[in-house]
């Protein structure tokens, strides 16, 4: 991690409207299928015990040595909404904040539907619809093949490999590698631009836009800040948390639709295009018969994390930022930290050596 973030990622708590004061309801709900929502605005959060739920308790202990080994500052699991486990690391607290990185895509892709929801927008709308023709500096026949679903899918067509800087968003940056849907490859600068895209559409912010269509509905804290190029997301783990279990309840949050559409979720967390089919609209996805990872061009057979359950779907960021969802049983997985081993922009070893052991402990 870049030192410039730690710096960022603590001015955030600055501008955090109100910070959580620490309390929590330690009174479980009773253990059964019905889904619980933390109150917006408020620090209860139910929990609920590893034990209730046949679960191995004394595995955690372990988890917890590896988690602490490997970088972890943050760590949460829910069981239907409760907190069935909740560690920090070290000096970070339920009220540290930390950056997202690509884990925010995931935001954006839903932020998306809510747009088009409102007609604000369309997927088969052509990005020059809102930037302007010229945004990049393809031929203009090859721009206007370019729709906001290419920028949703990382299959614009944008080369993904220019010097120095690939998540560059200047016109100058932006050059053709092949034609629109023709491959796949993750990469940042025309993702970026949607943030663009949205500000046009709805008059507002990219920040004033989340903050009242997501954020503040389901009692979230954080802001995005911009590094670089880049437009990247800090907040608390339990934010995180909040937003993995809008996820997992297809964006709706205690009988209140976020988004509507429930279509355009179902589309988010299934396979956009053929090349990668472990990737849907700025979300990853588990199960499938191959993957495709950041900055190769190859194609790998099998599960992007075998360990894991086949219908898990995650929001995946630069080094170990997770958020995995699994909802046949009803789970929403949190990990924030430093890199657990090698930097990766999103999926990495550690997916799976971590599903490895939760599998054990979860005994599914």
């Amino acid at each position: 991690m870049r030192k410039g973030w730690q710096l960022s990622i603590l001015t955030l708590a600055l501008f955090f409207s109100c910070k959580k004061e620490g309390s929590d309801n330690k009174n479980p709900d009773p253990v059964n299928d019905t889904m619980y929502f933390p109150p917006a605005g408020s620090s209860d959060w139910h929990t609920v015990s590893p034990a209730a739920l046949n679960w191995d308790q004394a595995g955690f202990s372990a988890l917890y040595s590896y988690l602490e080994s490997k970088g972890t500052k943050a760590f949460i699991v829910l069981k239907n909404g409760r907190i069935a486990a909740e560690k920090y690391f070290g000096d970070f607290t339920v009220n540290s904040d930390w950056y997202w990185a690509s884990a925010g895509k995931t935001i954006t892709g839903l932020l998306v539907g809510i747009a088009q929801e409102e007609a604000l927008l369309k997927l088969s709308d052509q990005t020059s619809k809102y930037l302007g023709k010229g945004w990049t500096s393809l031929p203009a026949a090859k721009e206007d093949l370019i729709t906001i679903r290419h920028q949703l899918t990382m299959t614009t067509g944008l080369d993904d490999d220019v010097k120095p800087d690939n998540d560059c968003t200047t016109p100058a940056c932006l050059v053709y590698k092949s034609d629109a849907g023709a491959r796949w490859a993750y990469h940042n600068a025309p993702y970026t631009l949607l943030g663009k895209v949205i500000e046009k559409a709805s008059g507002k912010t990219y920040q004033n836009y989340f903050q009242q269509a997501i954020r503040d509905k389901i009692g979230m804290r954080g802001l995005w800040v911009q590094t670089g190029y880049n437009n990247i997301y800090g907040s608390d783990a339990r934010s995180m948390a909040r937003f993995g279990l809008l996820l997992l309840n297809k964006g709706s949050w205690n009988n209140t639709d976020i988004l509507k559409d429930k279509n355009y979720f179902n589309t988010q967390i299934s396979s956009s295009q053929n090349m990668n089919p472990s990737y849907g609209y700025l979300t990853w996805l588990n199960g499938k018969s191959q993957y495709m990872l950041p900055t190769l061009q190859f194609q790998f057979a099998g599960s992007l994390v075998p360990n894991a359950p086949a219908d898990m779907y995650a929001a995946l960021g630069k080094n170990d930022q997770k958020i995995y969802v699994v909802p046949g049983l009803q789970l929403v997985v949190i990990r924030m930290g430093e890199a657990a081993g090698e930097s990766k922009l999103a999926a990495s070893s550690f997916d799976n050596e971590l599903w490895g052991k939760l599998k054990t402990i979860l005994r599914y």
